[in-house]
Formats: C-alpha cells, structure tokens, sequence
C-alpha cells in the first residue's frame, strides 16, 4: 500500500491497479478528515454506499435551505400603484462613449409593469429604450417630455439633474 509523502512522487511510485489507486484516494481522504474534520469522512463514507448518485443530488456548495424552498428565498417586489412611486428623470452620458441617454430610476413594481411602461415610452419619444437593474434607459435626451408622460400616468417624477 502506498502512503503519501512530500518526497514521493506518482512517477516514482505508479500504481498498478485501480484498486490500489482507491485505497490511495481513501488514506488521503483519511488524512483530509484529520485536518478538517468530520464533514470529509462523512461525506466519503455517503458517496461509498452508492454509486447511484444523480445530478440532481449532486450540490457542491448551498448556503441557504434546499432546492423546494428556494421559492420561499426570492424576494417579492411590491408592485405599488402609480401614485405611490416617486421616480427620478435625469439625461446621463456616463460610460455610454458621449451619447445621451434618460435613464429613469425609483420604480417599485415587477419587471413585467416596467417593460409594458418600456414600450408605451418608447413610443412616446418615437426612440429606442432598455430595462436594467429597474431602470429604464431611452435613447436620447427626453427629460422634459418622459416627465410629463409619467405625471399624465399618474407616477410623482421629478427630473433630477442639469
């Protein structure tokens, strides 16, 4: 049997049988619950018992509870009505290589309310738009006129900016 020490070397030492390598994998295995505990031992002994092992059993790190309730984790976004929401309208050209966009931000309603609110400004502005991070981003610089469609949609915005 072989053991493992700094000095050997598997070129050295070849093993010859693939028994011989699980018995080598089971001393360093061995050796590791030695240094780190328990957890290493049972987790070999689990994985010695079957070999039936799906990948949907297989899970290599999970902070919080388990696959069926991985619902109960997701957060809800409230979905206020309109007139709750006090959003931001400003023009920014930061990291988007000088061109202007009007991102507006403070919304608090699902991504499916912001992309039908999406394309009704779009059309409004008759330019091109994105949904990131519960922003809406329209091409170009419509300040003015984004703010009053959203008074008229009965959202609380105010243009914030230059």
């Amino acid at each position: 049997m072989q053991t493992w020490d700094e000095g050997s070397s598997a070129i050295a030492n070849p093993i010859k049988s693939f028994s011989e390598f699980q018995e080598s994998i089971i001393i360093r295995l061995d050796w590791l619950t030695c240094v780190f505990g328990t957890e290493m031992a049972s987790k070999r002994t689990s994985s010695q018992g079957s070999n039936s092992n799906s990948d949907s059993q297989r899970i290599v790190y999970r902070e919080f509870g388990n696959a069926e309730s991985a619902k109960a984790l997701e957060r809800g976004v409230p979905d206020l009505p309109p007139n709750q929401q006090q959003v931001r309208v400003q023009a920014s050209r930061k990291g988007r290589k000088g061109k202007t966009v009007t991102v507006i931000s403070g919304f608090q309603a699902s991504p499916e309310t912001l992309a039908s609110l999406l394309k009704q400004l779009k059309a409004q502005c008759g330019a091109g738009g994105t949904l990131k991070e519960n922003e809406i981003e329209i091409q170009g610089d419509h300040t003015q006129k984004l703010a009053q469609v959203l008074t008229q949609l009965g959202y609380k915005a105010k243009v914030s900016g230059g």
